[in-house]
């Protein structure tokens, strides 16, 4: 099983970025897929999940309005478009797969992670 972030970088505040997660996972259509990230010295958080069929999403409000998550499951892939990017938004971002369909905010309830990329926003 593996995840493959990419789509990171670095940016200007208020610019924007998209990032895409490919899974290897056969289970994929039947998983939330969730979106995490780390900046130097802070906890992991939580920043958006989507559920199975991409039905229904869920957001941190420091996110909401700003960021969209979405998902292909043809494709095995899935998306996080960040706008109005801010200098707290830095931090290394990380997919993750649920074991479960239903949304989960939680690091504990996914099972499957990937390396993590890095986004950069400069003020």
């Amino acid at each position: 099983v593996q995840l493959q972030a990419s789509g990171g970088g670095l940016v200007q505040a208020g610019g924007s970025l998209g990032l895409s997660c490919a899974a290897s996972i056969r289970t994929f259509s039947r998983r939330c897929m969730g979106w995490f990230r780390q900046a130097p010295g802070k906890e992991r958080e939580f920043v958006a999940a989507i559920n199975w069929i991409g039905g229904s999403t869920d957001y941190a409000d420091s996110v909401k309005g700003r960021f969209t998550t979405s998902r292909d499951n043809a494709k095995n892939t899935v998306y996080l478009q960040m706008n109005s990017l801010k200098p707290e938004d830095t931090a290394v971002y990380f997919c993750a797969a649920s074991e479960t369909r239903l949304l989960h905010t939680s690091t504990g309830a996914y099972d499957y992670w990937g390396q993590g990329t890095q986004v950069t926003v400069s003020s």
